[in-house]
């Protein structure tokens, strides 16, 4: 009687030049086990005696068969066992072992194991000649070794490897995120997959032009397949023409075929995989591995979402209230006016740039910034990035990246935290801390009237309030504590600067900046200043 299988099969098998549309996978299909591994289970004590040895060959599941011919029951990847109770006689002296073997071979057969109880002592010469002459692995199964012991066995080797493969594509994950936030996402998010993958990584452009490539290159031969499978998942964009002459009859226009979103094929030994990214821009991402596990494709399907995330345009309904809000801005409307465009009452402004002397920050790698800290209103120039967080998000530390943090404020505060989100950078920078955000305690100066505060401010900075470079060198100067070397770090200029500086400082104001007082009470007016 025909049994049934023990062990469910969930993993997907590849094949060459195939498509594919299916949405990404929430977990990775459940690995197949290496024969090997089975053969290592000093429990089972199985006996490889025929067929052969490869370390690629794997098995899906496990199924116990006594039928003659069991090809119908046979979905490929099998272990089949049997103790051979099919068997006629006068086997032995016929094409009947050839003919088993052929059939499980045809079926997709991975290996054949043959029980020694209760109907045969040995395995019978012909069947281990016949698994040879087709290359069936042929597994002897003792008799203290039961048939649903083996299945078991498989399915607990399935299991480990399927937790080890989960484990392995939630750290990938997590890796992938991480780059994503870094100063240049793409090229790192690139970076991370071709590790994970153990292949190549390449951004293809909406005209078929590699963008960033990371990992090991393969050969001319899957380079240029993989930039042919990148065209056809490539969204082909519609251009209308212009009509010329008469026009002419109305033709039946025919039904577009739809474009995969994903597309694999094995060029000269490297599976090769491509995925459209979201937003139908035509960017594509294009992976080259030497092989191809099943945790591959969640890993390259997440890789995929955050190359979208990053190359893709916000076109919105937010994205339009910031467009408003910025025309009211340019055409004189005051900020507390326009930031109910923008969702919020309170404020954070955040200044950043990246942790590591290097280019400035490009666009994507701001957007990516911004994203992280929960915002899209970036500003990006020189070698720093300004974002304006709505004041219920608390920034944090980004990796890759030295960010200052103004209090939250109102709308119409805004400049007043930039001013302090530069001065938590700068003092970031010189203590090299990832994050510095600005006090927001009560100070002696919350005492004094504001007007009065301003007034005595204006008056004891007036001899060095022409010169912004000393103005702020002092304020510097005194928020370190007077140290010269973390002041010219936060000022990007050279401790003899500063030195120069300040003794200018002292000399137009005619005060010892060695007094303590004297000191306080020039921070207090900076403060108001």
């Amino acid at each position: 009687m025909e049994g049934t299988s023990t062990v469910p099969d969930t993993s997907a098998t590849s094949s060459t030049s195939s498509t594919s549309a299916t949405p990404v996978p929430p977990v990775p299909p459940t690995p197949p086990v290496p024969l090997s591994a089975l053969l290592a289970r000093e429990d089972l004590g199985l006996r490889h005696i025929a067929g052969p040895v490869e370390q690629d060959t794997v098995i899906h599941w496990a199924h116990t068969s006594e039928m003659a011919d069991p090809y119908p029951y046979l979905l490929g990847g099998e272990l089949l066992l049997t103790a051979g109770v099919h068997i006629p006689e006068a086997a032995g002296s016929g094409t009947y072992f050839d003919d088993y073997v052929s059939r499980i071979v045809a079926a997709g057969g991975a290996a054949l194991g043959f029980g020694l109880a209760p109907v045969h002592d040995t395995v019978p010469r012909a069947l281990v000649a016949a698994c040879d002459t087709y290359g069936l692995p042929l597994l002897e199964v003792p008799p203290q070794t039961t048939f649903s012991g083996v299945a078991r066995a498989v399915w607990q080797l399935m299991a480990q490897a399927r937790l080890a493969e989960l484990r392995r594509v939630t750290e990938a994950q997590q890796s992938l995120a991480a780059a994503a936030a870094r100063p240049d996402p793409v090229a790192a998010v690139l970076r991370q997959l071709a590790q994970r993958v153990g292949g190549w990584a390449v951004l293809y452009g909406p005209e078929g032009a590699e963008l960033a490539r990371a990992g090991r290159t393969p050969q001319d031969g899957p380079v240029v397949a993989l930039g042919a499978l990148a065209a056809v998942v490539r969204p082909v964009p519609t251009r209308p023409g212009v009509p010329q002459g008469p026009t002419p009859p109305p033709t039946p226009t025919p039904t577009p075929t739809p474009t995969p979103s994903s597309a694999t094929d094995t060029v000269g030994g490297s599976h090769l995989a491509a995925y459209a990214l979201g937003g139908g821009r035509g960017f594509v991402l294009g992976v080259a591995a030497p092989r191809r596990d099943p945790g591959d494709h969640t890993i390259a399907s997440v890789a995929a979402v955050l190359l979208s995330l990053l190359t893709g345009e916000q076109q919105s309904g937010s994205g339009s209230a910031r467009s408003a809000a910025l025309v009211r801005l340019l055409l004189g409307a005051a900020p507390e006016d326009v930031a109910p465009l923008l969702g919020g009452d309170r404020w954070t402004v955040v200044h950043a740039r990246p942790a590591a002397d290097g280019p400035a920050p490009d666009a994507v790698a701001a957007s990516a910034l911004g994203a992280a800290l929960g915002s899209a209103l970036i500003d990006t120039g020189g070698s720093v990035v300004r974002v304006l967080v709505p004041g219920d998000r608390e920034p944090a530390a980004q990796k890759g990246w030295i960010c200052g943090v103004s209090a939250a404020v109102a709308p119409h505060e805004w400049a007043s935290a930039d001013g302090q989100a530069a001065r938590a950078l700068a003092r970031a920078r010189a203590t090299r801390a990832p994050l510095v955000r600005h006090g927001e305690r009560p100070a002696l100066a919350d005492l004094v009237p504001p007007a009065d505060a301003a007034a005595h401010a204006r008056a004891l900075l007036a001899p060095i309030a022409a010169t912004p470079a000393l103005t702020e060198t002092l304020r510097t100067w005194l928020s370190l504590h007077g140290s010269w070397d973390r002041t010219a770090v936060a000022l990007s200029v050279h401790r003899n600067t500063v030195r120069q500086r300040i003794a200018r400082c002292a000399a137009l104001l005619e005060a010892d900046l060695d007094d303590a007082d004297v000191r306080m009470e020039l921070w207090f007016a900076l403060r108001e200043s």
